[in-house]
């Protein structure tokens, strides 16, 4: 039998000293330390900065950089360090990847070179750049793919980099691939997460009621906040013709963007499944979104970038495709509801007018054949009243088939007939009585519009006469409309215009009549007052 205490046979374990990292060579210790520098942050551009940083550290680089190659197999972005910023504003535009830069492109693997200005792919130096000797170059490689390029220069002390040194940064390297695939992972999560809240916020803002050029508007307002573009607009054909609604940077000039959403006219548009489209328009780089709603036929959001920019990453042009089809989720949304409250409304007038027709008319009707019937066997003078009754109710009804007209035609736009009652309501005050206005026939239906931009004045230089000059008790509005002309009748019990008041505001009201080959007639009444009657001619 063992005992307890014998041996690891019964549980016990060995414990292993943690290692003292002095005991580890420099080297390792320098790389332990910029693998830990690299990974303590997932903000992309800071991993980025941090991996040339130590680069340079690890092998005593005066200079560091990390191409980040595009879909063209260029380089699109360069994060340096050594360089301060005035140096990199004279140097200019950043590399491309010519030269010994695209040398590591064509031929992904480390290059070590003592003398860069020896080697036969050398380029030179654009101006102002500072010079270089000594280089080491080693490809970033993210799931076997390659990201980008560290390139490292000028060696501290002189002479070249050593084995040492680039076993130092291939280490660091296959590292920081997965350090950036983590950062860009994470960035695209926050990305997508201020893409859904800005959706939302945008959803918000939408809400019925809601005009559709104030949801473009506010759709172009998001958009470019989110790209942090120069401008966006939607542009939609609205008859034929492109309207466009635009929403840029106030320093911009407004020509040059309209000149940019000109150009577009003359390209083809993307089809409505296109997904995002890349173009240059003019002195800017655009980004082309279908705007798929019912409310937009062909429409499209463009988005301007600033002259000079990189195009749009491909998972940033799928966000941004989808917001704006949530946008346009939205917009049909807002017109949805607005239609349905709009169907409300006309059923309410519909099931109004038919009531009016079919039960308040046949019991008017029916009481008029009643008096006339008791008019029959009454004396004269209480046949007069009865008739005089019968005349109202006739009245009556034939303003009632006026209101069933308009209310079963009235498509929600101006109404002549509204504004007719709103202007008599207006000059009230400055009379001795309430004008009474009655309307015939399908005033707000059938009256073109340049018509319709008469009348009001016209009835306006009437009741300016009435209040000034009539001295009236009584007065009445006519309005008709039939098959071929308008009238405008308006009638008082005044003493009429005297030969002595000029005739300025009239003389408007006839020419206005003659420009639509109608006329105006100003004859007296009898026993006293005056007839104002303004007719033109309708199609």
């Amino acid at each position: 039998m063992y005992r307890a205490d014998s041996g690891p046979f019964l549980g016990q374990t060995d414990r292993v000293e943690p290692t003292d990292q002095h005991t580890l060579p420099a080297s390792t210790r320098a790389l332990l330390k910029a693998v830990a520098a690299i990974s303590a942050n997932l903000d992309l551009n800071t991993v980025l900065t941090r991996i040339v940083e130590a680069a340079t550290q690890l092998t005593g680089a005066t200079y560091g950089a990390l191409g980040v190659l595009g879909h063209d197999s260029f380089l699109v972005e360069f994060v340096t360090t050594g360089l301060t910023r005035a140096q990199r504003e004279r140097i200019g535009d950043l590399p491309r990847g010519h030269g010994i830069l695209g040398l590591i492109i064509e031929q992904p693997q480390a290059l070590r070179l003592d003398d860069l200005g020896e080697h036969p792919r050398s380029a030179g130096f654009p101006a102002h750049h500072p010079p270089m000797h000594s280089f080491l170059g080693v490809p970033v490689r993210i799931r076997g793919t390659v990201f980008g390029n560290l390139y490292l220069t000028e060696k501290e002390g002189g002479g070249g980099f050593t084995d040492q040194d680039q076993a130092l940064v291939e280490a660091l390297a296959d590292t920081a691939g997965f350090v950036i695939e983590n950062a860009r992972a994470y960035g695209l999560s926050e990305r997508r997460r201020q893409w859904l809240e800005a959706s939302a916020t945008l959803s918000e803002s939408l809400q019925p009621p809601i005009e559709l050029d104030d949801g473009l508007a506010e759709l172009t307002r998001a958009a470019r906040s989110m790209t942090a573009a120069a401008a966006t607009a939607v542009v939609h054909l609205e008859d034929g013709a492109a309207v466009h609604t635009v929403s840029a940077d106030p320093d911009l000039d407004e020509a040059t963007i309209e000149d940019a959403l000109v150009a577009l006219e003359d390209r083809p548009w993307p089809r409505p499944d296109a997904v995002p489209v890349d173009m240059q328009l003019g002195d800017f780089r655009a980004t082309l979104v279908p705007l798929r709603t019912h409310l937009v036929s062909l429409g499209l959001l463009v988005v301007l970038h600033v002259p000079g920019s990189s195009p749009m990453a491909a998972e940033e042009g799928l966000l941004l495709a989808s917001f704006v089809d949530q946008a346009g989720l939205a917009l049909d949304r807002a017109q949805a509801i607005e239609d349905r409250s709009e169907l409300a409304v006309t059923s309410d007038r519909e099931r109004i007018a038919r009531d009016l027709h079919d039960v308040v008319i046949q019991r008017l009707f029916a009481t008029g054949l009643q008096l006339q019937s008791a008019a029959l066997k009454a004396t004269p003078e209480v046949s007069a009243r009865i008739d005089q009754a019968v005349d109202g109710l006739d009245a009556t009804i034939k303003d009632i088939r006026g209101t069933i007209f308009e209310l079963q035609h009235h498509d929600g736009g101006p109404s002549l007939r509204a504004d007719l009652r709103h202007l008599t309501r207006e000059y009230a005050p400055l009379l001795k009585f309430d004008p009474v206005v009655h309307t015939v026939g399908p005033v707000d239906s059938v009256v073109p519009r340049d018509v319709r931009e008469q009348v009001t004045p016209v009835l306006r230089e009437a009741l300016s006469n009435l209040a000034r000059h009539a001295a009236a008790d009584h007065g009445e509005i006519v309005v008709e409309v039939d098959d071929h002309e308008l009238r405008l009748t308006v009638v008082d019990d005044g003493i009429g215009i005297g030969p002595e008041v000029a005739e300025s505001g009239l003389r408007n009201a006839r020419r206005r009549a003659s420009a639509l080959g109608g006329s105006l007639e100003l004859t007296p009444r009898r026993p006293r007052g005056t007839s104002f009657v303004w007719r033109v001619p309708i199609r």
